[in-house]
């Protein structure tokens, strides 16, 4: 294929190029030829650090999807699009764009996303190193201007959670192992969670994890890492779903850092509640048959270290804490209204709350040229 008739190409990276063993292929490949990489939820830990622009989707970046609206060629390697990246209008999906698909399902690629599209059922390994043999040019132009565009709305859509998730990467070790667990805090940990290095681990639950995963991922993540320091971001509700295995972590002294995004109520399902049902809670706010235990204490009655803060901002005197080979317990408040934006609407394909007008303007004229 002719790469030299592409001024603005993106890598599209899923969560397949992790499972066919293909992620540093995919970090020489990108630095190589300085093609910007977006990723889907379940692949962001795959560019950290000088790879990091974004995620794509409906709980994705905007500046992602604004990147992936203007692109003219999408090389999607491992990712399986479907209806969180792409809606349900495929037609809005990289509108004027060319499409490339690798993945070494054939029932995926049996699905059309665009009916121009080529497809590759190959492993996600064998198509990078064909990539990489290519001799492609050098994009740095373009990525310097997507990073342009990260940075000018690199504050627009930020909510306290994405605040907390931004002061808990600054605290973080290089290539550190992070479990996620469901809820409003998985997307904004998705949004805004940045490593440094390239090794680091961020596992999502996405396609088959509950609420609940967070703490069983951590255990398990750290036991294959002989009893490594991993980092459990949950939520007040996903917590309860197995909080009984805080004996496991006391017991095999497994040194796993809990951070409890605790808004006191079941955040995404309240927001749809909020948002869909015209403030009809049920089972999801202290109001409506939803409550929290004090966390504190239940972290003392398992022998583990524990804290209430009542904001990111007092995580920093912690940050011991967060290093030492101890398991430990932070009760993080949040306040209970903490919505999850930016959101592509269903109907519209638009990404709500709308972008200012000048903003916009400014943005468009860094992705067109």
């Amino acid at each position: 294929m002719n790469y030299t008739n592409y001024k603005k190409p993106v890598l599209l990276i899923g969560n397949g190029v992790r499972a066919a063993g293909a992620t540093s292929l995919l970090v020489e490949f990108a630095q190589k030829t300085n093609i910007p990489v977006l990723t889907t939820m379940n692949a962001v830990d795959i560019a950290q650090d000088d790879l990091r622009i974004g995620m794509i989707g409906t709980y994705g970046n905007r500046w992602a999807n604004m990147i992936l609206e203007e692109c003219d060629l999408v090389i999607s390697i491992g990712a399986r699009l479907g209806l969180r990246q792409i809606g349900h209008k495929k037609e809005w999906f990289a509108p004027k764009a060319k499409l490339i698909r690798a993945d070494i399902d054939q029932a995926e690629l049996s699905r059309n996303v665009k009916d121009d599209e080529e497809k590759h059922l190959m492993d996600a390994k064998d198509f990078i190193t064909l990539l990489l043999a290519e001799g492609l040019p050098d994009y740095t132009d373009w990525k310097m201007r997507c990073l342009k565009v990260k940075d000018l709305l690199a504050k627009y859509d930020n909510t306290e959670g994405n605040d907390a998730v931004e002061a808990i990467s600054e605290l973080l070790p290089e290539n550190p192992i992070l479990t996620i667990d469901i809820g409003q805090h998985q997307c904004w940990c998705a949004q805004s969670l940045a490593l440094k290095g390239h090794q680091g681990r961020i596992m999502i639950g996405g396609g088959y994890g509950s609420m609940g995963c967070g703490l069983p991922y951590a255990i398990g993540a750290s036991i294959s890492t002989g009893n490594g320091i991993v980092y459990c971001l949950t939520g007040d509700g996903g917590l309860q779903m197995n909080i009984q295995e805080l004996e496991t972590v006391v017991r095999e002294k497994l040194p796993i850092k809990i951070i409890i995004f605790n808004n006191k109520v079941l955040g995404k399902i309240s927001e749809i509640q909020h948002g869909s049902y015209h403030d009809r809670y049920a089972q999801t706010t202290a109001t409506s048959g939803y409550t929290v235990p004090d966390f504190e204490k239940i972290a003392a009655a398992y022998g583990m270290r524990g804290t209430t803060i009542q904001s990111y901002r007092e995580l920093g005197k912690y940050r011991s804490w967060l290093i030492d080979n101890e398991a430990c317990l932070i009760n993080m408040f949040l306040d209970p209204g903490t919505l999850l934006i930016p959101k592509i609407k269903w109907e519209t394909g638009l990404i709500m709350p709308l972008l200012d007008e000048d903003l916009k303007n400014k943005v468009l004229s860094l992705l067109n040229f």
